[in-house]
């Protein structure tokens, strides 16, 4: 290269932008994963937010349904259902951090916001399961016997009431997490599955995946009260807040399609298609990806909310269902 007057300045431009693509590079490398569940293959997909690759399959217990990280965000739980056991994940490395047993039938799962209580439904042995939980370890506090099928849980902000429908006989349950007790039962439409809690908690989503919508209920008084329908496809399964804390997505599993609810006027603002059974879903940071998991297709999908479009998909293992990344908007 021949050096000029201006030389110096096109050489230091040159460094300028080949430390930005350095620090891009880095910081690609740095994007922690997304997580996708293989119900039937017992393994966990680790998906390359980067390249879009599988990287790596994960061995679990038998059927996988369910993720969730710890409120601390340090670990990604696995619900392991049919093997009994839960399954630790670093959700930066992807790394196994443990393994723990004898944790029976645990379809669905969640903490409680306070980290006092670990809750699980056993979907097919007809029970809920109290754990109390000191930052390291699960101790069973009560089994607490339900109607059939338990399937999804919601606990609200207090730390107080764990939600928990009952997919096959049609039931929605509150348990009082202090006493270890069921409040009160509430009939559902057919099938009810995800739960979201909206206006302080005082209302309750719950899809229908047996239905073609979301039912509301009004949970603020002693007694539950069903208030009204949001009509959003066939098959509406599972609830994901969209993190502008303004509306919530539920996917439609038969219709495979994806709808928007805003959480004031609880109206369906927008819809998305997306093929395969879309199931599970979960959030990008910037809120503008959504990531679902097409459980009949075996794939992951990768959905631009401002275009409407599936982008891209990813090939997974066979059935997946829950998904999860670090990297999320607020949930």
């Amino acid at each position: 290269m021949r050096l000029t007057a201006s030389s110096p300045s096109r050489f230091a431009a040159l460094l300028l932008a080949l430390s930005g693509l350095c620090s891009l590079a880095v910081s690609a490398a740095e994007r922690p994963p997304l997580f996708v569940l293989n119900s039937l293959d017992a393994t966990v997909s680790v998906i390359d937010p980067v390249t879009w690759t599988e990287k790596q399959r994960i061995p679990t217990g038998k059927e996988p349904h369910h993720i969730y990280m710890t409120p601390d965000e340090k670990s990604v739980i696995v619900a392991n259902s049919a093997g009994d056991s839960l399954t630790f994940l670093n959700p930066r490395t992807a790394e196994v951090q443990r393994v723990v047993y004898g944790i029976i039938d645990p379809y669905q799962l969640q903490f409680s916001r306070d980290m006092k209580w670990f809750v699980t439904a056993a979907n097919r042995l007809n029970h809920v399961d109290i754990y109390s939980w000191d930052g390291k370890d699960l101790k069973l506090a009560k089994r607490i016997a339900t109607g059939k099928t338990p399937s999804h849980i919601w606990i609200d902000a207090t730390s107080t009431v764990a939600y928990v429908t009952m997919q096959d006989s049609d039931e929605l349950i509150a348990v009082d997490l202090r006493t270890q007790t069921i409040r009160w039962r509430m009939p559902t439409g057919p099938m009810p599955a995800d739960i979201f809690g909206v206006h302080n908690d005082r209302t309750l989503l719950v899809g229908l995946t047996g239905g073609d919508g979301v039912q509301v209920f009004d949970v603020a008084g002693a007694q539950p009260k069903l208030i009204g329908q949001i009509p959003t496809g066939k098959g509406a399964h599972a609830f994901r807040a969209a993190g502008d804390g303004r509306s919530v997505f539920v996917s439609n599993r038969v219709a495979n399609s994806i709808s928007r609810i805003d959480l004031q006027s609880l109206k369906v603002t927008d819809n998305y298609p997306v093929p395969g059974g879309p199931d599970c879903m979960d959030v990008s940071a910037d809120g503008k990806t959504l990531y679902v998991t097409s459980r009949w297709a075996k794939k992951l999908s990768v959905v631009d909310l401002a275009s409407h479009t599936v982008t891209r998909q990813v090939n997974v293992g066979r059935s997946p269902h829950g998904v999860w990344t670090l990297d999320h908007a607020n949930r």
